[in-house]
């Protein structure tokens, strides 16, 4: 459902995309900002929409 590609070619500035099922399509350039991108994308696991269901939930 969801897929994470980082690209750190020798000598040149890393790269990184966040793709899901869902519709979320993220993208990073730059150390910091793929590293914020690999724990936002672990975080999305818990809250994409296709992953959680509504069983066991309380109604509003």
């Amino acid at each position: 459902m969801a897929w994470l590609t980082i690209s750190v070619p020798y000598r040149a500035v890393p790269t990184a995309t966040s793709w899901c099922a869902c519709g979320r399509d993220r993208n990073a350039t730059g150390d910091a900002d793929v590293w914020a991108l690999i724990a936002d994308h672990e975080a999305h696991r818990d809250t994409c929409p296709l992953r959680t269901t509504q069983e066991g939930k309380a109604a509003a």
